[in-house]
């Protein structure tokens, strides 16, 4: 089963932590939050310690 990586822009405070650990997944936008970019190198890559690193847990992974 394939595994969707989603940020809640709502609970994004930017700090760019998954940026830094996964930056073929994740990107910094303009208004400060963060984005899933690449879908398939979020498919690929483990993220869980970008998850993980995320001071407020707006990262999840859907199944």
């Amino acid at each position: 089963m394939a595994k969707k990586i989603k940020v809640d822009q709502e609970l994004c405070i930017g700090c760019g932590a998954c940026v830094n650990l996964c930056p073929d997944a994740f990107e910094l936008q303009d208004d400060g939050k963060v984005n899933v970019v690449n879908k398939d190198e979020s498919k690929k890559c483990d993220c869980e310690i970008a998850i993980n690193s995320c001071p407020v847990g707006a990262i999840k992974i859907e199944k």
